[in-house]
Order: structure tokens, then C-alpha cells, then sequence
């Protein structure tokens, strides 16, 4: 026993002096291991880009953006718009984002007015020249705002039905804001509605898809998927096109039902990820399911994007990129911001990359060997005046050629944007960090 002692005591002698010596500092400049893999500003790098043309399309000049634009009725795939952008007016819509609450529902706009929600659940109309029409609060009388995130907005037929994180989807009276009726759905309702034909589609807790009459608030039928803990904040809308309705779930599945009655389709999950990146564990569909024509294109956040057949579901081609947004289909083209922060353009065919270019992505810090834990958001992108325009949440707007990706010009944003900007009858229109509508001309 006393030899076991002695040997442990002369072993713990080199560990002792070991943790006298002082430590040499190098001398040289220090750099955070993200700033060399990420800059703040966008990347210059093009290596292995290609200039393609494409065929955009005469510019619609569209009265209204009144849904989401996953399903081919309700997207004007290139909305007229005269660039450069200058301001035109800025209204206050309510709560920005915090710490802890965060906006994040895209405007609509329909019949005149521009309907948004902000990160405390109030829902406000402003008209096309500033002025606020009315409002609504959807927080319960016993609850508190903070005690719910998220929602979604759709307009039609004269109604705005909206999806809020108290679980409940609510249909208002368009020109005055008043209630109409209200269904629980037993679960936070976090993305936007779609409308088409009567019935209102919406997911809810990321696990159960409803089909609800829009004239009385009754429940046609629902569809369960599987529950998932790794989700994004928001919901993909649900995709619509004559026969189907696309649904995509929290655990990365995407499912499709008949419009009559419910019945279930085709299951297809979205599985994959990015190697050597963290972020790759957060499966949840971010890219949200985009009809066009006889096909449905899908993205994860941790990096696949893939093309499927819309009628049988099965997978065309795969990306390995993932999609923080639905992607723009024009011109037999894909374009999508990546789980990189980049923006990119792909062939819809085969999913052949064409161009990428950089996007701003970490936020910078004043230490520049800290650790970053906060990300720019990128939302878009949308065909408008000829070009490609995404807003970001570091204060610009910027356009890009969809022919070969370079940039042709930006617009400053007051406090970022927190939204997908929409347009309509030429005016783009924008949600900022700081609860703030802003119209762009």
C-alpha cells in the first residue's frame, strides 16, 4: 500500500511543475474560426458559377398578394415593380421582435388594404397609403402575449383568416375587423393558412393538418403526423393545387391528401444533412413544399432540398443544400436561400447548381475571437421588376439578376426586415424588426 502511495506522488511531480510554467502567448493577430468560414458581408467568391439566360416572363401587374405563394393560384411569379426602390411611407403595426418574441408573419395584401400580425398577436389593416384601418387582438382574456410565438395570415373572399400560437384559427370581416368565428385546434398554429374552394388548410403543433369550412369555422377532416422536438420557429403553409393539398410536419415528412374527404396520398420524409455542421440535427422542413406544374419542391434546414412528382410522390432529384425559405420556381429555374446563407439558382430539371452567391450571415461581435451565436435572416426570394429580391434582417434589401446571380443594387431597411417582402399594384411592402410596415415604390 505505502508503494502504491509513493508511485502516485512521484507521478503527480511532472503535473505540478507542468501547471507552474507559465503560458506563452503567441504573438499575431487572432481570428474567430467563423469569421474565417462566414464574413459578415457577402461573399465575393464565384468559382465555378455559370450566367445562363432565362425567361422570366412579362411582369404581372398584380392587385393583390393575398396568400402565401406555394400553390400556383395565388403566386404572381413575377410581380411588376421599378427598381430602384425609394421609401413611400412607414406605419407602426405594433410589437417588434425580442429576446424572447419574435415577428415573424409575413403581410398579404387583398382588396386595398395590407393586413399583418405582430410578434404580441395584433392583427392590424392599413391601407395602401399609410393609413390604419383597424385592429385586432387575438391574445385570450386569462393569457398573456408572451405565452404564445407565431402565426399566419390569409385573405379571401372578402375574410382574413389567421392562424395564431394560442391554437386557434380565427376569420375576420376584412373591411371592419370584425370576429366572424374562431376554431380551436388544440395545438399552437404557427404558419399560414391556405384557402382555396371554400375550405381553409392549416397545420397545427407541426403534427396535425386541418381542413376547416371558411364560411363557419366547422372542421371537414384532419390528417396526424409524427411529433418532432428539433423545430424552427413557424409553420410552411400548406401547398394547394386542383386535387391535392401538401402538409409538412415538425419530424421533416411532407404528406398529401385528397381535397375530398381527406385521404391520405403519399408520405414522403425529407431526411439528410449537412455533415460537420451542428445545425444539420434541426430536420424540420423550412423550405416550405412549392407546387409548381406536376412537380413539388421541398427543403430541410439541415441541408436537402429535393423535387418530388406531385401526384405519386415519389423523389425526383435530390440537393444537398437546404432551404431556409420556400424557393422561387421561374423559367424552368429553382432559386432558394441556403442553409449557408447563400443565395442560389438551380435547374428545376435536375437540380444542377448554376450559381450561388453569398449572403450576410453571422452578426458581427466586438470580440472578434468570441463566439457568434446570433445569425442574419435572409428572407425571399421573390421575382419582382425583373430581378430577385431579398430582405434581410441586417437592414437590406437587395436585388440580384437572375441570369448570374450579381448584385445590382440595395435598399435600406430601418432596423432589418423580419419578414418575406410581398408586392402589389407596384409597391413592395416589408415588416422591420421594430414592429414597423414599410411600402417601397
Amino acid at each position: 500500500m505505502q508503494r502504491k502511495l509513493t508511485l502516485a506522488a512521484l507521478a503527480a511531480i511532472p503535473l505540478l511543475a507542468a501547471c507552474g510554467e507559465r503560458e506563452e502567448i503567441l504573438p499575431g493577430e487572432r481570428l474567430g474560426i467563423r469569421e474565417v468560414l462566414q464574413s459578415a458581408e457577402p461573399a465575393e467568391d464565384t468559382a465555378g458559377n455559370r450566367a445562363l439566360p432565362i425567361a422570366l416572363g412579362a411582369a404581372t401587374a398584380n392587385a393583390d398578394w393575398a396568400q402565401s405563394a406555394v400553390s400556383p393560384a395565388f403566386r404572381t411569379t413575377h410581380a411588376a415593380l421599378s427598381l430602384p426602390l425609394a421609401p413611400l411611407w412607414s406605419v407602426p403595426i405594433g410589437e417588434g421582435d425580442s429576446r424572447r418574441q419574435r415577428l415573424n408573419t409575413d403581410p398579404v395584401v387583398a382588396g386595398g388594404r395590407v393586413f399583418t400580425m405582430d410578434s404580441a398577436h395584433l392583427v392590424t389593416a392599413v391601407s395602401t397609403s399609410g393609413e390604419t384601418l383597424w385592429t385586432f387582438d387575438l391574445t385570450p382574456l386569462r393569457d398573456d402575449p408572451s405565452q404564445a410565438q407565431g402565426g399566419g395570415l390569409a385573405a379571401a373572399n372578402g375574410r382574413l383568416y389567421v392562424a395564431s400560437g394560442f391554437g386557434t384559427l380565427t376569420a375576420l370581416d376584412a373591411a371592419t375587423g370584425a370576429e366572424i368565428w374562431t376554431q380551436r385546434l388544440g395545438a399552437t398554429a404557427t404558419g399560414a393558412p391556405t384557402v382555396r374552394g371554400g375550405v381553409v388548410y392549416v397545420v397545427g403543433g407541426d403534427t396535425t393538418a386541418w381542413a376547416i369550412e371558411a364560411d363557419d369555422g366547422r372542421i371537414r377532416w384532419q390528417l396526424d403526423g409524427n411529433a418532432d422536438l428539433n423545430n424552427m420557429a413557424g409553420a410552411p403553409a400548406p401547398a394547394v393545387n386542383d386535387a391535392l393539398a401538401l402538409f409538412s410536419f415538425g419530424n421533416s415528412t411532407v404528406q398529401a391528401a385528397f381535397l375530398q374527404g381527406g385521404l391520405r396520398r403519399w408520405n414522403a420524409d425529407i431526411a439528410g444533412g449537412r455533415n460537420g455542421f451542428a445545425i444539420a440535427s434541426v430536420n424540420d422542413i423550412t423550405g416550405d413544399p412549392v407546387i409548381d406544374g406536376n412537380r413539388a419542391y421541398v427543403g430541410n434546414h439541415s441541408g436537402r432540398l429535393v423535387a418530388l412528382d406531385v401526384n405519386s410522390g415519389d423523389r425526383i432529384w435530390t440537393l444537398r443544400e437546404g432551404a431556409l425559405d420556400a424557393v422561387w420556381p421561374v423559367g424552368g429555374s429553382l432559386f432558394f436561400v441556403s442553409d449557408r446563407h447563400e443565395l442560389v439558382r438551380v435547374d428545376a430539371g435536375d437540380g444542377t447548381k448554376i450559381w450561388s452567391v453569398g449572403l450576410p450571415g453571422y452578426e458581427p461581435t466586438r470580440r472578434p475571437q468570441a463566439r457568434r451565436d446570433s445569425a442574419y435572416a435572409q428572407h425571399g426570394p421573390i421575382l419582382a421588376g425583373g430581378r430577385l429580391l431579398v430582405a434581410g434582417s441586417d437592414g437590406m434589401i437587395r436585388a440580384f439578376n437572375p441570369e448570374d446571380g450579381s448584385l445590382t443594387g440595395t435598399t435600406e431597411v430601418p432596423g432589418g426586415a423580419t419578414t418575406r417582402p410581398v408586392v402589389a399594384n407596384g409597391t413592395l411592402y416589408v415588416v422591420s424588426t421594430r414592429g414597423m410596415l414599410h411600402a417601397f415604390r
